[in-house]
């Protein structure tokens, strides 16, 4: 098939790679020009904009955004529908919050549009791996995009998982697992460098794939960064989170669902950037008020 890719940062150029290898026609753009000429060196159609883009389609068009959330996925509806036709499909295969992933489709719809919301998964091995796909909307927009949902996963890699949303929903879920068990990984090495037997940290991560209830993807990674980087001397423990884990938290509330370890998972991402923090300072203080325990001075 022929599609446009819109966005050709770390995952969307290995998007529009994987689906050249398996045959399919791709148009890409990206809105700074390094990445266009990164994608030019590797083979990749560009185009300069998204209107070139869409003029390059031919309808009905198939557009797939890999942008970030929020106002870019917005702005690029509002660049894209003067220029699109009934029965174009737009795709946002980012991390977009389920709620606005809705209002988008509707939107589309009174324009007799298609939207589908792609929950992404695989990063930077997708190209070789592939893709873990998630992706809701209706039966029309997913027989179209089955072709290429064929080629970017592995086999029994993508599901269907309902109606506009239902992508970025599971997506979200996902995300909040994904901080939970890296959480707990987190924990679980630094307990073991803790202790009085010198473990070869690497070595246990690699022990613990063999047949472990606890073996995963995520474990060969931590096997991978222990050996590369024994310590972890080279990195800050400084823990960014994108907005998944929130939007997951804020989810469980409204759902009255309880989840405690990812709501701590997610709060442990927040401590993880204070340094010195007044909370800490307050916790001393009490200490020394109530039993004379010593302090040390900044």
């Amino acid at each position: 098939m022929k599609l446009g890719i819109v966005g050709l940062g770390r995952m969307g150029l290995n998007m529009a790679l994987r689906l050249q290898r398996a045959g399919h026609e791709v148009i890409g753009t990206n809105r700074t020009e390094d990445r266009i000429i990164e994608a030019k060196k590797v083979g990749v159609r560009t185009v300069a904009t998204a209107e070139d883009l869409i003029k390059a389609l031919e309808p009905p068009r198939t557009i797939w955004a890999m942008i970030p959330a929020g106002a870019p996925v917005d702005d690029l509806i509002d660049r894209a529908l003067p220029l699109m036709e009934r029965g174009d499909l737009i795709v946002d295969g980012g991390n977009s919050n389920w709620r606005d992933s809705k209002r988008r489709g509707e939107r589309l719809a009174g324009a007799g549009m298609m939207f589908a919301d792609a929950g992404t998964s695989g990063g930077i091995w997708g190209l070789e791996l592939g893709y873990c796909i998630m992706i809701g909307g209706a039966a029309p927009a997913i027989e179209r995009l089955k072709p290429a949902l064929d080629a970017l996963a592995p086999p029994n890699g993508w599901r269907h998982v309902g109606a506009v949303g239902g992508g970025h929903f599971a997506k979200m879920v996902h995300n909040g697992i994904e901080y939970g068990m890296m959480q707990a990984y987190g924990e679980g090495f630094e307990l073991l460098q803790a202790s009085e037997f010198g473990y070869d940290l690497a070595e246990v991560a690699q022990l613990w794939n063999q047949g472990s209830v606890v073996r995963s993807w995520l474990l060969e990674l931590a096997e991978r960064a222990l050996r590369d980087d024994p310590k972890m001397e080279r990195i800050r423990g400084y823990v960014e989170d994108s907005g998944e884990g929130r939007w997951t938290i804020q989810e469980a509330i409204e759902h009255s669902v309880p989840t405690p370890v990812l709501a701590m998972a997610l709060f442990e991402r927040f401590r993880s950037r204070q340094d010195d923090s007044f909370r800490d300072r307050v916790i001393a203080s009490l200490r020394n008020q109530f039993g004379g325990h010593a302090v040390k001075a900044k």
